[in-house]
């Protein structure tokens, strides 16, 4: 399937992409996730054959699709901005790409009928996109890029001109309509939830670099970096000094400004290394427990996310009072 070597990208005379290597298995869907001005868009250009890298390989099937121009790449990119024909009518923006191949009319007609009722958007078929709303166009900017069975679709930050409900359902007919298809994807975001929500599996990308990568629930569960964790929002990043170690079972006795943690790592550590952990809260009973006083509480969603006067937070359920004493529980993994 799709396969990428070593790419390396300069812009402006600065490294963008430094020696970026991935595949695309058979059916999948990977998302790259990462900060604005990350590479990411740059990275599906490059694939699309919109921009070219400065080294590196890019290949489909064995092949390296250097010289193969992007409208030969049977590749289909949907953008943030719709990127639709304002003066043609739904049905027409759909059949552009098959007029382009030649199709014959009576087989343009049939799959724009097939790709506009995956879509639920049949009965848009003569509308003006003008006339459409936001959620509306993407469908059709969508349904544009599955008409001509690509063999690789791209989507670049597609729902992010979109309101949250309207995000989250297009979103999830999208999951839908590539598992149905089997077409294997590539999505780019910088919004996590999108990402774990769409992907099979998700390359985190940072300073050109991919440094994370693994199914949603891998990267959740061991986001691997200082970078990752905190981008990720998955807890409490503090610094600690290694003092101990028991050898017979592995676990390190750690000194931080918050007191002493004992945890098991895989990296390899010498006393009085310093090293970062990760602090999340945790039910089980061997948890680390940690105490303070509420310095701030405030609603997201369907929690409550809760900052202790040490620096520390929490998501809980019910809100505490300001200057309250509260007890948590947390697990400690180290991120090297």
């Amino acid at each position: 399937m799709l396969e990428l070597r070593d790419l390396d990208k300069t812009y402006e005379e600065q490294p963008l992409l430094r020696g970026v290597s991935l595949k695309l298995n058979v059916s999948e869907t990977i998302c790259l996730l990462g900060a604005s001005g990350s590479g990411k868009s740059t990275l599906l250009r490059m694939i699309a054959g919109l921009e070219m890298p400065d080294s590196g390989l890019i290949m489909w099937e064995g092949l390296d699709l250097a010289s193969v121009p992007a409208h030969l790449r049977d590749f289909g990119l949907v953008f943030q901005d719709y990127a639709l024909f304002p003066h043609l009518n739904v049905f027409e923006n759909v059949a552009f790409g098959l007029k382009m191949k030649s199709w014959a009319n009576v087989e343009i007609e049939k799959r724009v009928s097939e790709v506009l009722s995956l879509m639920g958007m049949k009965n848009f078929i003569s509308r003006k996109v003008t006339d459409l709303s936001g959620g509306e166009q993407q469908r059709v900017a969508l349904a544009r890029a599955l008409a001509p069975r690509p063999r690789l679709l791209m989507f670049d930050e597609p729902l992010g001109a979109l309101d949250r409900a309207l995000r989250e359902d297009l979103l999830f007919q999208l999951r839908g309509i590539l598992h149905q298809t089997h077409i294997p994807a590539i999505y780019v975001t910088h919004d996590q939830e999108e990402a774990f929500t769409i992907a099979d599996r998700v390359l985190m990308l940072h300073d050109g670099e991919i440094v994370r990568e693994g199914t949603p629930a891998e990267v959740w569960t061991n986001p691997g970096s200082v970078w990752a964790a905190e981008f990720l929002g998955l807890g409490n990043v503090i610094e600690g000094s290694c003092r101990s170690r028991n050898d017979k079972g592995g676990m390190w006795n750690v000194s931080t400004a918050l007191g002493r943690f004992n945890m098991i790592c895989g990296h390899e550590h010498l006393t009085g290394d310093e090293v970062h952990l990760l602090l999340r809260p945790v039910q089980a009973d061997d948890g680390t427990v940690i105490q303070g006083r509420v310095a701030d509480v405030v609603f997201q969603q369907d929690r409550f996310k809760v900052t202790l006067e040490n620096g520390l937070f929490v998501y809980l359920q019910n809100a505490p009072g300001i200057g309250q004493k509260i007890t948590i529980k947390v697990g400690v993994k180290c991120l090297g």
